[in-house]
């Protein structure tokens, strides 16, 4: 099983280490196709796009994809769920940007209202210690990214259930119908095993990324091959998988 296409990559416009250039020739060294910028919104504190860098990529990564004719270049952004309605950290300006459009949970993201900060922050460490905040948690978790899904044409939801608990059966099923894919991501370790079983019993597309943070992990997918292998995933079911 090989991929043709790595569609979450960071630079250095959040917290990766590499240009732009420099991930897609990573790319282009190891026999890629396809791959998409995908640093994080500007909701991330620290590490997000400053709103007036979204232009700034789009123009440059348009220059690049007249320079390499071998590779497809996508302009994305991994954006941040913000708040339990199913909002994320991304206009309309910024959406006509992009190519492809990443959403997932994340720590470092500002929430857009005090109850928001309390379900993302306070409410899931919580469940560590409690059954009843671990189960009210994963429900509004779950609720916040079907929402999201709903929301807005979602191409792919990172890392689903590395930040925080989720309900994988409840999201492949609302993802399947709106022809969101679910990341296997190579670094963080989720999608599990046990949660692919889960999630392939609903109608549900999958990709495997390798959320590189430099350009020499561009295209290191292996974890995230050897995850889809054991839990059986056919390689049909997997959107960016040669054929």
């Amino acid at each position: 099983m090989k991929i043709f296409g790595d569609y979450h990559t960071h630079t250095v416009y959040s917290h990766g280490t590499g240009t732009i250039r420099e991930n897609v020739e990573s790319a282009i060294s190891k026999g890629l196709r396809e791959i998409a910028i995908c640093d994080h919104g500007p909701a991330h504190i620290g590490f997000g796009v400053k709103k007036e860098n979204f232009k700034k990529m789009r123009e440059e990564i348009d220059r690049l994809n007249e320079e390499y004719k071998d590779i497809k270049i996508l302009m994305g952004v991994e954006a941040n769920i913000i708040s339990y309605s199913g909002y994320i950290d991304v206009d309309d300006k910024i959406m006509d940007l992009l190519d492809i459009l990443l959403v997932g949970f994340h720590f470092g993201a500002m929430p857009k209202t005090i109850k928001d900060a309390y379900r993302i922050f306070l409410l899931n460490r919580m469940a560590k210690y409690s059954k009843s905040k671990a189960e009210k948690a994963r429900r509004l978790n779950t609720e916040a990214l079907i929402k999201a899904i709903n929301n807005y044409d979602i191409n792919l939801i990172t890392h689903p259930g590395a930040k925080v608990d989720i309900n994988t059966r409840e999201l492949a099923r609302a993802a399947a119908k709106r022809d969101t894919a679910l990341e296997i991501n190579a670094s963080h370790g989720f999608l599990t095993v046990d949660y692919i079983k889960v999630a392939m019993e609903e109608d549900v597309k999958f990709m495997i990324n390798s959320d590189a943070h430099s350009p020499k992990d561009i295209g290191k997918v292996d974890k995230g091959i050897e995850r889809a292998i054991e839990a059986g995933l056919s390689p049909e079911r997997i959107t960016n998988v040669i054929r």
